[in-house]
């Protein structure tokens, strides 16, 4: 029996780290790392350990033989990975892969002393920069977080039914309560706090802020009513306090979402699956109930190259095909899609649309009974139509300017970061400009994620990203050119309550958790979210324990 790592894979490498025989690849010294889709096991020199099932961060290794529906795909999956390399003992080892030599990148004097670190954002790239500090270091740590409660990306951006990524959260929380933590959540660097207040109080700053913004399509009518982000729509379904519960209607029968990468797949298949399937989820309260009463039968998907090409992970793409009660349809409008799909080969990812419905849909027609996700390869919006709201899309393609008829467009076309306060910025890649995770011209700061590198790669990609930059941090350290901060350690704290005087701490986090764990309880879920910043502070407060510090 051999085990293989299935959808929800993370990237993050914790399973390469405990496996004896080396069987999992690409490893984070490989070239391949962070360029494909997931990491994948040998089933050949897999043997049988188990180690990797256990340290994964969000359960996506099994045993093959307990695969089950959906799952059984990743079997082949993960052996076709390897089928060009013909296995050969490494040397004098049993092992099939050979082991790199041991790198020592980091090396810290044994008098080296504790340093205080501020971190902004609680999202994964936050949190992997955090574990690092704690985990290798002495250091103080002050996590600080716009919002009141933490979490980021896991919190916000992962769909509600896919509960296994986010239990990376889970790994995160560990470090919440840790005793060289110190959390200030619901404070604003640039609004409570300045940049320049942050440096004085600590060592050194690592801002992992994301890339919050979408990417906007820049054509007429884009800014019509019934035109939003897909930012907008998976910040609404996750219950994130600044979008409000009325900001979506769902009252259009067919929407077009521009873009086809993993989150134009993620809100199509909220959009269609059956919400009461949705109901055993976190989705939020509002985001059930519109889906409940909504009107959306159909959703047609807008890539602007082929099916060979596309942006969405094979993972995503598996799951839609295996989502109950939805077709799946390819709009055979242009001969270079059937030629792709059928002549697609084992690892193109084209290929895993073999067996979907292909046809030239006649979109002067009504969306057809039930309920459908339609592909619309080598297509793009022109112009979206209509006076008081959308009524229709423009787009490229075959027939030219055919023109969608639709109540709802969502562009699903990327994300960007935003300046922020105090720091440089390059507006042309969206990112603060820095070297190695060091912010150009700022000693003692430092960038981690999307803010650092673009809106590239998922929950795992940031633990290589944030190493990179904790080894520069680290670095600096050593050679004293870190700034010494000009404040003493406590006197951050009384000036941001002084600033603020709704800012959540750790036990006041743990409140929040507890009340909404409890709420799921009750409705049998496995958490019912706070929805608004009213709501969390008072949680937060009200049901506030003491830690031990």
């Amino acid at each position: 029996m051999t085990y293989a790592i299935t959808q929800t894979c993370c990237s993050d490498a914790t399973c390469v780290a405990v496996c004896p025989v080396n069987c999992i690849h690409p490893t984070p010294e490989e070239r391949a790392f962070g360029s494909t889709e997931m990491l994948y096991i040998d089933p050949r020199s897999c043997i049988d350990c188990g180690a990797c099932a256990d340290a994964c961060p969000v359960d996506a290794i099994f045993p093959v033989d307990s695969l089950s529906g959906s799952q059984q795909e990743y079997a082949a999956i993960n052996a076709t990975y390897f089928e060009d390399q013909v296995p050969q003992p490494a040397g004098d080892s049993p092992n099939f892969h050979v082991w790199g030599a041991p790198e020592f990148k980091r090396v810290l004097p044994a008098d080296f002393a504790p340093i205080r670190v501020a971190i902004v954002g609680t999202g994964p790239a936050g949190m992997y920069a955090a574990q690092d500090l704690l985990l290798h270091t002495g250091a103080e740590v002050t996590l600080v977080d716009r919002l009141p409660v933490a979490g980021g990306l896991v919190r916000y951006g992962v769909a509600p039914d896919h509960p296994a990524t986010k239990k990376a959260g889970d790994a995160f929380a560990r470090f919440h309560m840790h005793p060289r933590v110190r959390m200030h959540l619901g404070v604003e660097v640039g609004k409570d706090v300045t940049a320049e207040e942050l440096a004085a109080h600590h060592d050194a700053v690592i801002y992992a802020v994301g890339a919050s913004f979408d990417r906007r399509l820049g054509i007429p009518g884009e800014d019509l009513p019934g035109s939003i982000s897909a930012t907008a729509f998976v910040a609404w379904y996750n219950a994130h306090p600044e979008v409000a519960a009325d900001a979506v209607d769902l009252s259009a029968e067919r929407v077009i979402v521009v873009g086809n990468g993993n989150v134009a797949l993620d809100v199509a298949r909220i959009l269609v699956s059956d919400p009461e399937t949705l109901a055993g989820t976190d989705i939020a309260d509002h985001a059930l109930a519109a889906l409940r009463a909504g009107k959306v039968r159909e959703v047609v998907l807008l890539g602007r190259r082929g099916p060979s090409d596309a942006a969405y992970t094979r993972s995503e793409l598996l799951a839609l095909k295996h989502l109950p009660g939805v077709e799946l349809v390819v709009d055979d409008h242009d001969p270079r899609i059937g030629a792709g799909i059928t002549g697609a080969g084992p690892k193109d990812k084209a290929a895993d649309l073999k067996g979907v419905t292909r046809r030239a849909v006649d979109w002067s027609l009504p969306p057809a009974p039930g309920r459908r996700i339609v592909f619309r390869f080598h297509s793009a919006p022109s112009e979206v139509l209509g006076e008081d709201t959308v009524r229709a899309v423009r787009t490229t393609g075959t027939p030219e300017a055919r023109e969608i008829p639709a109540g709802m467009l969502m562009r699903a076309v990327g994300y960007r970061g935003a300046p922020i306060a105090g720091l440089p910025f390059d507006e042309a890649t969206g990112t603060v400009p820095h070297e190695n995770g060091r912010v150009t011209g700022m000693p003692g700061t430092y960038v981690v994620g999307w803010i650092k590198r673009g809106p590239s790669g998922g929950i795992g990609a940031n633990r290589t990203c944030a190493a990179e930059t904790v080894g520069t941090l680290l670095s600096d350290a050593v050679d004293g050119a870190l700034p010494a901060p000009a404040r003493p350690a406590k006197a951050f704290q009384r000036l941001v309550r002084s600033r603020n005087r709704q800012v959540v701490d750790a036990s006041g986090l743990a409140a929040i958790e507890r009340a909404e764990v409890a709420r799921g309880r009750r409705e049998g879920r496995p958490r019912v979210k706070l929805a608004t910043v009213a709501e969390l502070v008072k949680s937060a407060r009200s049901g506030r324990r003491l830690l031990p510090r």
